[in-house]
């Protein structure tokens, strides 16, 4: 059996249990044009409120608590849906009709409005999760729903410049020396060192300069130093 509908006088369709709401207070969803009110008034309801705070540790005062912005809210509600015919109970629907209710909700990610009148509770949120059992061999279902407030992101607009993307150009090749004169205290390694960043190459080096001991070189001796690709590639 399926929930009933009811128009109100302003043509708005309404998803409400059959019997009128009592002087209890009243749980509404809101699913566009469309309300489902809680068949049983929970007797209570948590809604926690808050902001980020993280803890840093620095090594000279200990630990310091940097607050941040607001946290989205966070409820739990206990539900009956009952079926049986309490003089309490707003309806007389299959309580698992409001259970698929809640699990579509959920199954769907579907933003939907709750509500307390009377109350600062008015919040877009999401049906996070449901959890139901039946206790007593009565067939009503006792139903825990938990809902996060919901917050729509939106879209950061990045303006574009004027200028269009320009290719990035080409780096200017650096210049480096092609001789070296040599100075007192150098050897061939210390000499790669300082012009390609690797004592290593020597060998190489030795090779271009057509030395046939690269441990021995002489100040004021003038030597080619190759590009270092060169080198590199005739490894």
């Amino acid at each position: 059996m399926s929930l009933s509908y009811k128009r109100s006088t302003m043509g708005v369709l309404f998803f409400y249990p059959k019997k009128e709401a009592n002087c209890l207070r009243k749980f509404i969803f809101k699913d566009g044009n469309r309300e489902l009110l809680l068949p049983v008034t929970p007797p209570s309801f948590t809604i926690t409120h808050g902001i980020k705070i993280e803890t840093i540790h620095i090594h000279t005062l200990g630990d310091v608590n940097i607050a941040g912005y607001g946290t989205l809210a966070a409820i739990k509600i206990d539900c009956l849906f009952p079926a049986q015919p309490y003089p309490f109970a707003l309806t007389d629907e299959n309580p698992y009709t409001y259970v698929k209710t809640f699990q579509k909700f959920c199954d769907k990610r579907k933003v939907i409005r709750f509500v307390i009148p009377n109350t600062p509770v008015n919040l877009p949120v999401l049906v996070e999760s449901i959890a139901y059992s039946e206790r007593d061999g009565t067939h009503d279902v006792y139903a825990t729903l938990t809902l996060r407030e919901y917050r729509q992101l939106n879209a950061v607009k990045v303006e574009q410049s004027g200028t269009e993307n320009q290719p990035r150009p080409a780096a200017a090749a650096i210049d480096k020396p092609t001789a070296y004169t040599v100075e007192s205290g150098d050897t061939l390694s210390s000499i790669c060192r300082k012009f390609y960043g690797d004592a290593n190459l020597y060998p190489k080096v030795a090779d271009a300069n057509g030395l046939t001991n690269p441990h021995l070189i002489f100040p004021e001796q003038i030597l080619n130093m190759p590009d270092k690709s060169q080198l590199v590639s005739g490894r």
